[in-house]
C-alpha cells in the first residue's frame, strides 16, 4: 500500500509502503508454529536504528544511522559540494574554501568511502588524465541529476552508481499523507492482494478460511473482515483483524505487530503468496517520539532546506505528515492512488445523492398524507361537534336555560357582532375574497388575447400591406411582359439563322 503508515515492527524494509518504525524486533515460535505473544527487542540500534533499510515511503531512508550518516551531514573543509559524510581520517587537510581538495589528486584508502567516490566522480575524475575528464565530471553530474547511470573517474576504482536516491537527483519531491490513527490494540492489519475487489468480494468466504487454516486452525481464533477496497493495476486492499476466545468465555483482539510477524515468517508468507497477498502492513499508530524523529531526520535523499519548508507547508500538522517522492513510478503510484480514491469519493457523492432525492420524495409524500390526515381530522372534528350539540340539545329539551347557558349566548353573540362590523374580519376576508375575483378575471383576459393594438395603428398597417401588395402585383406584371419580349426576341433570331443557312445552301 502506498500511503499507510504504520507497518509492524520487523517488518522487511524491502516490502514498501510506510513501515519501518520502531526497532527490529522477531517473536519466537511456540510448539504450534504460531504465537501471540508480545515481541521482544533484540537490541537494534534505535528507532530507525537499521542500516539495511533504505527504502520507507518513496524509496528514502528516513534517517539512516551508523556508518552511512547520509548526504546532508556535511564537512567543515569544503568539499565544494556541501557535505558527502566522509570520516575525518580520510579527509586532507586545506584552508583553500571550494578548492584544494580537487585541484589535485585524491589519496583514496584501502576501503574508499562512496560519499568520497561520488565527490571525485561529480568534479574532479582522474581517469583519462586530460581535459577529457573536466566533459566525463559534465557527464557524471548529469547522470547524477537523472539518478540513473554509472560515475566513472579513477582506473583503479569501480564507478559510482547514481541512483534516484543519491542526494543530487532533480526528479524528487514531498508530499503529504495521513497519519494512522488505529492502536496496536485494535489489530487491524491490511492485505495487498494482487487481485480485483469484485473477485475478492465474491470469494470473501473462502479467504476467511483460507486466512485461518493459515492461522493454524485453531477454534479459539476467528479471522473477521473489516473492510474491502480497489487499489490501482487492479489490486485490492482487505483490512482484517482476528479475534482470540479463551476458555473462561472472555475474547481480545490479537495486537496488529503479533498477527503481522506471524505473517511475515517465512513459511506462513508463502502461503499468503499463493493466496495472492503482495504485502501485509500493520495499521497502528505513531507515537509522538517517532512522529518527532521522523520530522527532525529528513529522508538521504532530500535536501534538508527542502524537508524544512515542506514541515512549514503541511496544511494540518496534526493530522500529515511529509512523505519524500523519488522518481516518476512513485509519482505516477501516488496520481493513481489519488485518480482512485476520487474515484471512490464521487461514487460516494452519487450515492449520498440519489439517498438525498430519495428521502425527499418520503418527505413530499409523507407531507401530503400530514396535510390530508389534518383535513380528514377537521372534518372528523365537526362531525363530533355535530353530534355533540345534538345530543345536548335532546338532553337539554324541556329544561328552562340556566345561567352559564345565557353567560355563553351573550358571548357568541359579541363574537358574532365582532365578525359581522364592516372594519373587522369579515369585512377584511370579503375586500380579499374580491380583489382575488379581480385578479382571476384579469388573468383569464391576459391569457386569452396576449396583445391589445389600438385601432387607428391596425388600420394604417393593413393600408400599407395592402400597398406592398399592389407594389409586388405590379412588378410581377412587369416581369412577365419581360419574358415574352424575350420569347419573341429569340424567336426572331432563330428565324434569320434558318434563313441565312438556307442561302447558303
Amino acid at each position: 500500500m502506498a500511503f499507510n503508515f504504520g507497518s509492524a515492527t520487523g517488518a522487511t524494509a524491502n516490502q514498501g509502503g510506510f513501515g519501518g518504525f520502531g526497532a527490529t524486533t522477531t517473536t519466537a515460535p511456540s510448539s504450534t508454529g504460531f504465537s501471540f505473544s508480545a515481541p521482544t527487542n533484540t537490541g537494534a540500534t534505535g528507532l530507525f536504528g537499521n542500516t539495511q533499510n533504505k527504502a520507507f515511503g518513496f524509496g528514502s531512508a528516513f534517517g539512516a544511522t551508523g556508518t552511512n550518516t547520509g548526504l546532508n551531514t556535511g564537512l567543515s573543509t569544503g568539499l565544494g559540494f556541501g557535505g558527502f559524510g566522509a570520516q575525518p581520517q580520510q579527509q586532507q587537510q586545506h584552508n583553500a574554501l571550494g578548492g584544494g581538495l580537487f585541484n589535485q589528486p585524491m589519496q583514496y584508502p584501502n576501503q574508499p568511502n562512496p560519499l568520497i567516490n561520488m565527490a571525485s566522480a561529480l568534479s574532479a575524475p582522474t581517469l583519462l588524465g586530460d581535459e577529457r575528464d573536466a566533459i566525463l565530471a559534465k557527464w557524471n553530474q548529469l547522470q547524477a541529476f537523472w539518478g540513473t547511470g554509472k560515475g566513472y573517474f579513477s582506473n583503479n576504482i569501480p564507478p559510482v552508481e547514481f541512483t534516484q536516491e543519491n542526494f543530487f537527483c532533480r526528479f524528487k519531491a514531498v508530499g503529504f499523507s495521513c497519519i494512522p490513527g488505529n492502536k496496536d490494540e485494535d489489530g487491524l492489519v491490511e492485505l495487498v492482494f494482487n487481485k480485483k475487489e469484485a473477485d475478492i468480494r465474491a470469494l470473501q468466504q473462502q479467504l476467511v478460511e483460507s486466512l485461518h487454516k493459515v492461522l493454524g486452525g485453531h477454534q479459539t481464533l476467528a479471522v473477521n473482515v473489516e473492510g474491502v477496497k480497489a487499489l490501482p493495476d487492479d489490486q485490492t486492499e482487505v483490512i482484517i483483524y482476528v479475534v482470540e476466545r479463551s476458555l473462561n468465555g472472555t475474547s481480545r483482539r490479537v495486537p496488529a505487530t503479533a498477527l503481522n510477524n506471524h505473517f511475515e515468517q517465512v513459511n506462513v508468507k508463502s502461503h499468503l503468496q499463493q493466496l495472492g497477498v503482495t504485502l501485509t502492513i500493520a495499521r497502528i499508530e505513531l507515537s509522538p517520539a517517532q512522529i518527532k524523529q521522523l520530522l527532525q531526520n529528513p529522508p538521504a535523499s532530500v535536501d534538508p532546506v527542502i524537508w524544512d519548508q515542506a514541515k512549514i507547508d503541511n496544511p494540518d500538522p496534526d493530522r500529515l505528515l511529509p512523505v519524500a517522492m523519488v522518481g516518476f513510478k512513485e509519482l505516477l503510484k501516488r496520481l493513481k492512488v489519488q485518480d482512485q480514491m476520487t474515484k471512490q469519493h464521487q461514487s460516494r457523492l452519487d450515492i449520498i445523492s440519489e439517498d438525498i432525492s430519495e428521502l425527499q420524495k418520503n418527505q413530499a409524500t409523507a407531507m401530503a398524507k400530514i396535510a390530508q390526515y389534518k383535513r380528514k381530522l377537521m372534518e372528523l372534528s365537526h362531525r363530533v361537534l355535530q353530534v355533540l350539540i345534538k345530543q345536548e340539545i335532546q338532553r337539554k329539551g324541556g329544561f328552562a336555560i340556566q345561567a352559564e347557558e345565557e353567560q355563553l349566548r351573550v358571548q357568541l353573540d359579541t363574537i358574532q357582532s365582532e365578525l359581522n362590523a364592516p372594519t373587522q374580519f369579515k369585512g377584511r376576508l370579503n375586500e380579499l375574497m374580491s380583489q382575488i375575483r379581480m385578479q382571476n378575471h384579469f388573468g383569464a383576459v391576459r391569457s386569452g388575447e396576449k396583445y391589445y393594438v389600438d385601432g387607428d395603428l391596425l388600420r394604417e398597417i393593413k393600408q400599407h400591406l395592402k400597398q406592398q401588395q399592389e407594389g409586388l402585383s405590379h412588378l410581377i406584371g412587369i416581369i412577365k411582359d419581360d419574358l415574352e419580349d424575350i420569347k419573341l426576341i429569340e424567336q426572331g433570331l432563330s428565324d434569320n439563322v434558318h434563313k441565312r443557312g438556307g442561302l447558303f445552301s
